[in-house]
């Protein structure tokens, strides 16, 4: 998926061969949706080479979902904002939480999976201590502008400063300019993710819209530094 995935896994540990299985379903994802491998799923199907019913199940419920986030959010989470069918958004969250259940069923109940930079937690690292997700400073990736302590949470982010100006706003073909991140904090990956870029695709209205979603917690980075959060956004004490 262009970038890399570690693991943090505590006690109680799980065999070598469930790491294996997750780390291979990973393969099999990136395998199927790259928008970088020619002969990719995602990439015939954009083609017309193939139709949707010669997919995979799994492509299918990914075109789904993104039909429901589109929706969600005002068309801002389109899978073909930049004129060819690119479901990034959403497939990267939802692998790992799919990657995150399979170590489950093996007996994991305390880890970290990090996806670049997009991360699902699970329990505690230490009892009694939260996961504390590092949040990059979008005009200095060499420094932290927030830590997120979060359970049972995924956090991701999107801005350009990890893969350029990559995120279109789908209604009016533009790439955003006046934010620098957007971090989202859901119960699960795959809405933090999708929602993060369709967020960050907002632009101004994004907080607006972001305050008035119940079910996530929100940090926006505006592109002159001023940074809003949602009254309820997980930050580290002190």
């Amino acid at each position: 998926m262009g970038t890399a995935f570690t693991f943090d896994i505590r006690e109680p540990y799980v065999a070598d061969a469930a790491l294996e299985q997750a780390v291979q379903w990973l393969h099999w994802v990136d395998e199927t949706f790259s928008t970088y491998q020619p002969d990719s799923e995602i990439n015939r199907l954009d083609r017309c080479e193939i139709t949707v019913d010669h997919c995979h199940r799994e492509v299918r419920q990914i075109l789904d979902l993104c039909e429901k986030l589109r929706h969600r959010t005002e068309g801002y989470f389109d899978p073909q904002a930049t004129g060819r069918l690119d479901p990034s958004g959403v497939v990267k969250g939802w692998a790992i939480d799919r990657a995150a259940s399979l170590l489950r069923s093996a007996g994991a109940r305390n880890m970290m999976v990090n996806g670049g930079g997009d991360v699902l937690t699970m329990g505690e690292p230490q009892p009694g201590q939260p996961w504390g997700v590092g949040i990059v400073n979008p005009t200095d990736r060499m420094r932290l502008i927030e830590v997120a302590d979060v359970r049972d949470q995924g956090v991701a982010t999107s801005g350009a400063y990890e893969r350029g100006e990559h995120i279109v706003d789908p209604h009016t073909g533009q790439r955003p300019m006046t934010l620098a991140s957007v971090t989202i904090v859901a119960d699960t990956l795959t809405v933090a993710d999708a929602i993060a870029t369709a967020a960050y695709a907002m632009g101004p209205s994004a907080t607006e819209w972001l305050a008035r979603q119940r079910d996530l917690e929100s940090m926006v980075v505006a592109s002159h530094g001023d940074v809003w959060y949602s009254p309820g956004f997980p930050r580290r004490a002190g």
